[in-house]
């Protein structure tokens, strides 16, 4: 009786571990349809798509930074310096749109190599050299504001009103539709499907894996570990800025902090995501899914009018969850080992 016991026990922690998240995912679908006429339409789904968009590409630029066994705590940040630079390009200095989406890019590309230098060359820990740039790039963009949020027709501190405007070309790539979906949800399944592809059936997605599983071993291998951790946060870096690009598209102007609420969603979505299909890793499906678990269950918090303050709970709640059943199931395996 014992060992039946114990057998059944195993394989519900084991079916939650792979399966956990999904199943999740369809009872809480299941559960606002029933409650809600509103919640199960095409409309509803595309809106949730789109906001979890922005979520999506911050989770993945962590994810590749988990994936290194590292964590990147700036994306927040960055984020927020690429919303504010993207749209004072437009608005303060009127710049075509190539250069817009451009320089935002090279400015991620910017924090991510110095969060390697600080990781790699000079050997902070990644939880304190990333937090530190989260500090100094928020500092950055409320210093490059003046702690002024940037919109067409708004008035400079040196007088007179900014001579640009966002161009419906940008507001085009958050607020668009093509072939029936928002632009940013095409911009976001493009980016989980090629980091997918990278990271699952590409040599170098195998060989960022071996740097996060071990480092002694993958150098052993040859692998040049410095240069893939660098690799790693470069990643992380566009991504943050990626998806401040989309954010100042979405909402028409350049919020200062806009990334600072979005980074522990983005954290969420990633540890939620090691629960998808028994993964037990940092993965692009899995942080997809884990963005949409969270992303559906607010709407749906929303549609009954659950006040806005108590969704950190369930936020934390659903965070919690995915985590006790990884690495119950990871402390068993282990064991059994």
């Amino acid at each position: 009786m014992g060992k039946n016991q114990s057998s059944v026990k195993e394989n519900a922690i084991q079916f939650l571990f792979k399966y956990g998240a999904i199943a999740l995912l369809i009872f809480i679908i299941f559960y606002f349809s029933t409650i809600s006429d509103s919640f199960f339409t095409y409309g509803n789904f595309s809106d949730i798509l789109r906001s979890i968009s922005i979520v999506t590409l911050l989770a993945l630029g962590v994810t590749f930074t988990l994936v290194v066994d590292g964590f990147d705590l700036s994306v927040g940040s960055t984020m927020s310096l690429s919303t504010v630079v993207s749209a004072s390009l437009m608005v303060w200095y009127d710049l075509p749109l190539w250069l817009v989406l451009i320089l935002p890019l090279l400015i991620g590309v910017l924090v991510g190599a110095v969060n390697s230098f600080l990781i790699v060359v000079i050997g902070i820990p990644d939880l304190l050299a990333t937090l530190s740039m989260m500090y100094i790039v928020a500092g950055l963009h409320r210093t490059y504001t003046e702690g002024y949020s940037i919109y067409n027709n708004m008035p400079l501190t040196s007088g007179g009103t900014a001579p640009g405007q966002l161009s419906e070309a940008f507001l085009w790539i958050g607020q668009g539709q093509m072939l029936g979906l928002p632009v940013p949800v095409w911009i976001m399944l493009i980016m989980v499907l090629a980091s997918y592809v990278v990271l699952n059936h590409t040599r170098w997605g195998r060989v960022l894996y071996m740097t996060g599983g071990n480092a002694e071993a993958a150098t052993l291998s040859g692998v040049s570990v410095k240069k893939v951790k660098f690799t790693a946060y470069v990643v992380s870096g566009v991504f943050a800025s990626m998806a401040g690009i989309l954010f100042t598209a979405r909402v028409g102007s350049g919020q200062i902090d806009a990334g600072a609420p979005l980074m522990m969603e983005a954290v969420a979505a990633v540890f939620v995501g090691y629960s998808v299909l028994g993964a037990g890793k940092p993965n692009a499906l899995g942080t997809f899914f884990g963005a949409a678990v969270i992303g559906i269950l607010l709407n749906g918090l929303t549609i009954l009018n659950l006040p806005y303050y108590a969704f950190d709970i369930i936020k934390g709640g659903v965070l919690v969850a995915a985590l006790a059943v990884t690495y119950v199931y990871a402390k068993r395996k282990f064991s059994k080992a």
